[in-house]
């Protein structure tokens, strides 16, 4: 937590959240049990953020007794990338661009994240597998951009991004490639200046999709890091959730995506909470997303403003939560939602 001592050590069992006080001994037993289901992992700079156990950063990254509560609804594959898992590690859910999970490894591991039975199981992406996901974008050529993710992709070494970087520009339909990473937040010190020539470097334009998710999170070494990538010419964008207790607020979300917008980073996207296993204690009623962005609009800029996005349960793909894809259902809470060909499924909101 915030002192004059920065920690110096990143925190994976339940005994070091007790020791760091954020976790009250008495609860130990349950955060174990939760641990047995999901991993922990809290960087040094995200303890560094922690005012307080009950602070937005602290409910991101320390676990919570709420997660062994797992409703029916929710998925293991919320957003179902193995529906459209065409080879191992590849997810090509829209005809131009394909998703290629390089790594499950994350420098943290967030209570909310809809990947949350995988990340960490394995390391980087076996290279039998990276070269048959690599064969596929090659084989396809309406295949336009490469997102990178995971895991997140910034944890694998500057020389691995470098290899793989030059095998995707060696596929001439392959004209841009997206990293998704929370690395310049939570790791700020992996961002040297040998990745940022990486990246820049790269001869299908780069993207980088910082996830953050509160202005707390932003720390002074944050704000350097990302300095030294928009000064490399790494344009950003930002994605985040919207979290019950975390930023479900004007406050919380306009003071965020104004943060942003004086890094030089476009608010992107602000997800609804995705039915991943003991997050319901997280999630807003669309409704209530609904107001908040009503509610933004006209009190900070338009360039300031992400779209507010549902995934699909079931792999149906991304849509806007706006009236073009969502009209109310039959019952309060309950949307027909439809998707981007046109299809149309039912999404209720389950139950608080």
């Amino acid at each position: 937590m915030n002192d004059a001592t920065p920690p110096h050590r990143t925190l994976t069992r339940p005994e070091d959240l007790a020791t760091a006080g954020l976790v009250p001994m008495a609860e130990l037993p349950a955060i174990a049990r939760v641990a047995e289901a999901f991993r922990i992992r809290l960087t040094p700079a995200m303890q560094a953020a922690i005012d307080n156990p009950s602070d937005p950063v602290a409910a991101q990254f320390v676990p919570s007794g709420a997660e062994l509560t797992i409703r029916p609804e929710e998925l293991l594959d919320p957003i179902g990338d193995n529906a459209h898992a065409p080879v191992r590690g590849l997810t090509h859910r829209y005809p131009d661009r394909v998703i290629l999970h390089i790594t499950k490894t994350c420098d943290v591991y967030c209570r909310f994240c809809f990947r949350r039975e995988t990340v960490g199981e394995t390391g980087p992406l076996a290279e039998e597998a990276l070269a048959e996901a690599l064969d596929y974008i090659a084989a396809t050529p309406a295949i336009r951009e490469v997102i990178l993710t995971g895991g997140d992709p910034l944890t694998l070494s500057v020389r691995r991004l470098g290899e793989v970087l030059a095998r995707l520009s060696a596929i001439d339909h392959v004209d841009l490639i997206r990293f998704h990473s929370r690395v310049p937040v939570v790791a700020p010190g992996r961002i040297t200046p040998a990745l940022c020539e990486v990246l820049r470097g790269a001869r299908p334009t780069v993207w980088l999709v910082v996830h953050t998710n509160h202005a707390q999170e932003l720390t002074p070494e944050a704000h350097a890091a990302i300095a030294r990538l928009a000064e490399a010419g790494v344009p950003m964008l930002s994605q985040s959730v919207l979290l019950r207790g975390v930023n479900d607020s004007v406050g919380a979300l306009s003071d965020l995506f104004r943060a942003l917008l004086a890094l030089r980073i476009k608010p992107y996207y602000l997800h609804h909470c995705d039915l991943a296993p003991g997050t319901s204690h997280f999630r807003t009623t669309i409704d209530e997303g609904r107001a908040l962005m009503r509610s933004l609009r006209g009190q900070i800029s338009g360039t300031a403003l992400p779209s507010y996005v549902l995934d699909i349960p079931g792999g149906f793909g991304k849509v806007p939560v706006t009236a073009d894809h969502f009209t109310p259902g039959a019952t309060p809470g309950s949307w027909r939602v439809t998707d981007w060909r046109g299809q149309v499924h039912d999404y209720t909101d389950p139950p608080r």
